[in-house]
């Protein structure tokens, strides 16, 4: 163990137009019991929570025409929105492509985001990550013994991504709901649908067979977006800024309590539900969040309850 975080939030304190209070929490974090010293001052920290394992073979399969089709990085349309795709390296074709998983967009597949889970979660190595990630202040690491060079062979690391990229995506819940439709529009109305797109058309040559000529509604262009100096990280990830963000895929999220047992949202759960979610938008977010704030209280819920509904 390098350190032991610690978390303490900070209050933001505000008010709907119709007069509703809202309390945000403004994560501070810090790190005690430096185990090998003061970190680097070039350390970003960057605290991350989990992102839901649903539909990932489906979002891989969505054409590269489509997100370059969605990219606008010039806001040529005006809109306030100017998507981009983030440009990483790819470890097996060793060649920069485009990003998609991950909070900021920095893997381009799902096998390669697998090994990265393997070697930075778990310190587990693989043929496309094989050198452990400890420093020269962490004796105990470097000496510690290894499960092989790499630990996982590339048929495990396969059997894992295939698994992966097959994780269902649940059904919708209320989709025929009155309050759910008039939710769907107000999401369209205030602009909402301009980062989380709402459908995608995948592949019909597609790795894996399932994943062909699907019709999918994630809503996500997974794409780059700066979401302002209220969210930023302040740390960059190939050409992603500290302010910017990969839309966040929006289905399932109405079963996030039931998987997560907690509502938390966002790259680092400081969001209490959907609502703080949104009031958290700025940057190319701004619009749709103010759009949001001057809503009555019941098409504020009503917003909501489609979104939970996804």
């Amino acid at each position: 163990v390098e350190a032991t975080p610690r978390v303490r939030y900070g209050e933001i304190h505000g008010t709907y137009d119709d007069g509703e209070p809202y309390t945000l929490l403004d994560p501070v974090y810090e790190f005690v019991d430096m185990n090998y010293g003061p970190f680097d001052p070039r350390t970003r920290i960057s605290p991350r929570v989990a992102q839901a394992v649903i539909g990932l073979g489906l979002l891989e399969a969505i054409p590269e025409e489509r997100l370059a089709e969605l990219e606008d990085p010039d806001d040529r349309d005006q809109d306030g929105v100017s998507g981009r795709r983030n440009r990483v390296w790819d470890l097996e074709l060793e060649e920069t492509v485009t990003g998609r998983f991950g909070w900021k967009a920095e893997q381009p597949t799902l096998r390669q985001q697998s090994a990265a889970a393997f070697l930075g979660d778990i310190g587990i190595t693989t043929p496309m990550m094989r050198e452990e990630t400890c420093t020269e202040e962490q004796l105990m690491c470097i000496e510690t013994p290894t499960g092989g060079t790499p630990e996982v062979d590339d048929k495990l690391l396969d059997r894992v991504t295939h698994y992966v990229r097959l994780v269902a995506v649940p059904m919708r819940i209320r989709y025929d709901d009155d309050e759910v439709l008039r939710g769907k529009a107000l999401f369209q109305e205030v602009g909402c649908a301009g980062c989380h797109v709402p459908s995608h058309v995948t592949s019909s040559d597609a790795e894996l067979i399932e994943m062909r000529d699907q019709k999918i509604w994630p809503y996500t262009d997974l794409l780059l977006h700066d979401m302002g100096e209220g969210l930023a990280d302040h740390s960059p990830s190939f050409e992603a800024s500290g302010s910017e963000w990969r839309t966040a895929p929006l289905w399932g999220l109405g079963l996030y309590p039931v998987v997560n047992l907690h509502d938390r949202l966002l790259h680092d759960g400081r969001a209490r539900g959907v609502a703080e979610a949104i009031l958290w938008h700025g940057g190319e977010g701004q619009a749709s969040r103010d759009a949001f704030v001057a809503l009555s209280m019941s098409d504020r819920d009503a917003l909501v309850a489609f979104v939970e509904s996804l």
